[in-house]
C-alpha cells in the first residue's frame, strides 16, 4: 500500500532529576554533597532511508516517546541518557507541525537527519550547588520534560522526468518498457492506483529517475479521480512528459486540458519545461501520419510507441539532454561540472 502522508504524535523524552546524597567514608569525618546529576532525555530524530519508499509504517502506529533520561544517584554518580529514538522514513519527506503549519524540515538525501522533538535536559544534584558559603546543599534540581509535538509528514517523491496523461493514455507502458519498474498494465482507465519510479539507464553509465502517477482527469485540482492527491509527487521533477495518445478524438484539447490542470493545481508546476509524447504510435495504420497538436510551449514533440519501441531511443536522449540543461541552470556557474542525476 502506498501512503504518502501520516500525523503522528512524538515526545521527547523527560530528563533524570538530580540526587540529594551525603558522603560517608571511613577516615573523611566531614563528608559533604555527593548527589549527581541526571540523564539528558532522548530526542526523537527523523532519519531519511533509501530502502524506503512510502510511510506506510506510521499508519499503524501514531504515538512515539523517546527514552527518559535516569535519575542522579549518590557517590556523585551521573544518570545514563536516554537514547533517542530514530525514525526512518523515505527521502523526500516534508515534516511540518501539524498544529501551527511551520515547516520542521525536508529529508531530501539518504541519511539527513532532523530533531523534531528535543528531550528534556537532566537535573543537577545537590554536589552542583556547593559554595564557600554552603557546604551542604540540601536541594536538587528536577529534569525538564521534553518537547511534545504533533506532526505532519508528507512524501513527495524525488523523480527527473513525470509522466503526466489522462488515464490509458500509455504512462505506466512506458514506464515498464524503459526501466525495471513494473507498474500495473491493462486496457481499461485508472489502473494506476498509486505513482510508480523507475531509474532509465542509458549508455556510457548515464541514467535519470521516472515517475508515473495516475491519470489527469479534468477537475483533477478539485479532487476528482487519482490525480490530484499524487500530483504533488511531481512537483520535483525537472521536466514533465505529457502524453496524449495517437488515437485520441481531439489531442489538442487533451493537450490543452492537461496543461490546465496544472496550472489549475500549482502555476509552478505549469511552468516547468515540458516535452509533448504523442503514445501509442503503433496503432497508426501503415502510411497514416501522425497527429499534430500545436504545442509551442513544449520543448519537444515526439510520437512513439513502447510496445513496439517506435521512437523511444530519440525521446530518451532528448530527455536526458534536457534534464541535464535544467541541473546546470539550477547549479549556476563555478560549481562542478560532471553530473548523473
Amino acid at each position: 500500500m502506498f501512503i504518502d502522508h501520516a500525523i503522528v504524535n512524538v515526545f521527547g523524552g523527560v530528563g533524570g532529576s538530580g540526587s540529594e546524597a551525603m558522603r560517608r567514608e571511613k577516615g573523611v569525618p566531614r563528608g559533604g554533597p555527593a548527589g549527581g546529576d541526571g540523564g539528558d532525555g532522548g530526542s526523537v530524530i527523523l532519519v531519511a532511508d533509501a530502502q524506503l519508499a512510502t510511510l506506510m509504517d506510521f499508519s499503524y502506529k501514531q504515538h512515539y516517546r523517546a527514552e527518559r533520561g535516569r535519575h542522579g544517584e549518590g557517590n556523585n554518580k551521573t544518570g545514563k541518557s536516554g537514547a533517542d529514538l530514530e525514525l526512518r522514513v523515505p527521502p523526500g519527506t516534508i515534516i511540518r507541525d501539524a498544529d501551527t503549519g511551520e515547516e520542521l524540515g525536508e529529508l531530501l538525501e539518504p541519511g539527513d537527519r532532523v530533531v523534531v522533538a528535543k528531550g528534556g535536559r537532566r537535573g543537577r544534584g545537590n554536589a552542583r550547588f556547593t559554595s564557600p558559603t554552603r557546604q551542604t546543599p540540601r536541594y536538587w534540581e528536577p529534569g525538564e520534560e521534553g518537547e511534545e509535538r504533533r506532526i505532519q509528514l508528507v512524501l513527495k517523491l524525488i523523480a527527473d522526468v513525470g509522466l503526466v496523461g489522462e488515464p490509458n493514455a500509455g504512462k505506466s507502458t512506458l514506464l515498464a518498457s524503459v526501466t525495471e519498474a513494473r507498474p500495473k498494465v491493462a486496457d481499461y482507465p485508472f489502473t494506476t492506483l498509486q505513482p510508480h519510479l523507475g531509474v532509465v539507464e542509458l549508455s556510457d553509465f548515464r541514467s535519470f529517475v521516472m515517475a508515473d502517477i495516475p491519470g489527469i482527469i479534468e477537475g483533477a485540482h478539485e479532487g476528482k479521480g487519482l490525480g490530484h492527491q499524487f500530483l504533488r509527487h511531481i512537483e520535483r521533477t525537472r521536466t514533465l512528459v505529457l502524453m496524449v495518445p495517437v488515437d485520441t478524438e481531439d489531442p489538442d484539447a487533451e493537450y490543452a486540458a492537461l496543461r490546465e490542470e496544472l496550472e489549475a493545481y500549482s502555476p509552478d508546476l505549469a511552468q516547468r519545461p515540458h516535452c509533448l509524447v504523442l503514445s501509442k504510435a503503433d496503432l497508426l495504420a501503415p502510411g497514416d501520419d501522425a497527429p499534430t497538436p500545436e504545442a509551442p510551449e513544449a520543448w519537444g514533440v515526439f510520437v512513439v510507441s513502447a510496445v513496439s519501441r517506435i521512437g523511444l531511443d530519440s525521446l530518451l536522449e532528448a530527455l536526458w539532454r534536457k534534464t541535464r540543461e535544467v541541473v546546470d541552470a539550477e547549479r549556476g556557474p563555478g560549481e562542478d561540472e560532471d553530473w548523473t542525476p
